[in-house]
């Protein structure tokens, strides 16, 4: 599968948040998304890139965008990483990954030696019209939050 073309509207998809409740892509039109695949709560390199965006919330609700954080886990455990991490914004459950299928983020991985079917840790940033304005494949945990907020300074204000 190819990754969703940059220019198009963005896949639609309706998952749970942390809480049970439900969130579609259309739910959000009139924003700017980032919709960023992470392989698994609680984990060092997630928690890295969730406390980032965390932090920066201030900063990304000034620019009128939504965060929605997406991974396999299922609803528990998300409320279980958005309580330990004081987390201020929306992660959603893909627990048979069609949504990553659809943006392309469920593929083959390497981890020590082992490949095996995965969540690609990558960001899709969503412009208000609900279609594809960029998309990140290289993700460093440390610096997202930045390099999220250094696109949508440089191109959708």
């Amino acid at each position: 599968m190819a990754l969703p073309k940059v220019g198009n509207l963005a896949p639609a998809f309706t998952l749970e948040d942390q809480d049970g409740r439900k969130h579609s892509l259309k739910d959000y039109k009139g924003k700017i998304i980032v919709l960023y695949f992470y392989p698994k709560a609680m984990t060092p390199g997630c928690t890295v890139q969730a406390h980032g965006i965390r932090d920066s919330a201030k900063e990304l609700k000034k620019l009128g965008v939504e965060v929605l954080g997406v991974s396999i886990d299922p609803v528990k455990r998300l409320a279980k990483f958005a309580e330990r991490d004081g987390l201020n914004f929306t992660l959603l459950s893909d627990e048979d990954h069609a949504v990553a299928d659809k943006y392309n983020a469920w593929g083959l991985k390497k981890f020590m030696g082992k490949e095996y079917m995965g969540l690609k840790r990558m960001t899709f940033i969503i412009g208000k019209d609900g279609k594809l304005k960029h998309i990140m494949e290289k993700v460093k945990t440390k610096t997202h939050h930045d390099d999220v907020i250094d696109y949508i300074k440089e191109n959708l204000q």
